[in-house]
């Protein structure tokens, strides 16, 4: 594999690495719940599992 000549500045790093941003998560409510919950992720409420405002599994999974 094809290696550099020459060690890369800090500064060039510094500028490729300008563009990385933490992003908040988008939150959503369910419309059957009405709990907030992060979007396209099924959440657990009152022992049950919901995905898009429909009961997918009665028991929560088992948290490892």
């Amino acid at each position: 594999m094809p290696n550099p000549k020459r060690r890369h500045s800090q500064q060039r790093s510094a500028k490729r690495r300008t563009h990385y941003k933490a992003v908040e998560a988008t939150l959503s409510v369910d419309k059957t719940t009405g709990e907030t919950h992060v979007r396209h992720r099924a959440h657990v409420s009152e022992g049950k599992l919901f995905y898009k405002g429909k009961l997918v599994a009665e028991k929560a999974p088992l948290k490892a």
